[in-house]
């Protein structure tokens, strides 16, 4: 991996969002806000985020785009350019997470600590839920061909159909419409 230093004339910007149309808004290192771009060298190839610091080359002539992204910087090469010493004095020394991608207190609470347990929990809405009754010996042959022509076309399992059993009927109420 090729480590780059910024050149005279460019700077170091953190990213702030992105703005669409392969616009990003940039925060530089005077707090400063204004939009750069994305070349297209870079387009479908390579994604940023809120939060990413990139090199830019700045654009003179640029009045709301007043930047174009030169390089993207990964935790690497953050630390090196804070090893030499150009790194921005109001970004401070970054040190990122590089194992955590979502922090723990922007997680949704767990109702449960068992994860494996959601099987039990939880009824597949895209499925019919049957219930089967069992028919007594006095009924035609007719009725008990039907319900053997059911049996043989219905996909649920046994193991399905004692949950649905188990569960309340108006439970699966709603999953028969």
């Amino acid at each position: 991996m090729e480590f780059v230093l910024p050149a005279e004339k460019q700077q170091v910007v953190k990213l702030t969002g992105g703005r669409g149309n392969n616009l990003h808004a940039v925060v530089d290192a005077k707090g400063d806000e204004f939009l750069v771009s994305m070349p297209t060298k870079f387009r479908k190839n390579i994604w940023v985020k809120r939060g990413d610091y990139v090199i830019i080359d700045p654009i003179e002539e640029g009045d709301k785009v007043r930047g174009e992204i030169a390089h993207v910087l990964f935790q690497e090469h953050i630390k090196h350019i804070q090893e030499e010493g150009l790194w921005p004095e109001a970004f401070g020394i970054e040190k990122r997470k590089t194992t955590d991608y979502i922090e723990a207190d922007l997680l949704p609470p767990s109702d449960s600590e068992d994860e494996d347990d959601l099987g039990s929990k939880v009824v597949n809405a895209n499925r019919g839920c049957q219930l089967y009754e069992q028919s007594s010996e006095d009924e035609s042959d007719e009725e008990d061909d039907e319900e053997e022509e059911e049996e043989k076309g219905d996909r649920n399992t046994q193991e399905e159909t004692e949950d649905c059993e188990e569960r309340k009927k108006d439970d699966c109420a709603h999953i028969q419409r």
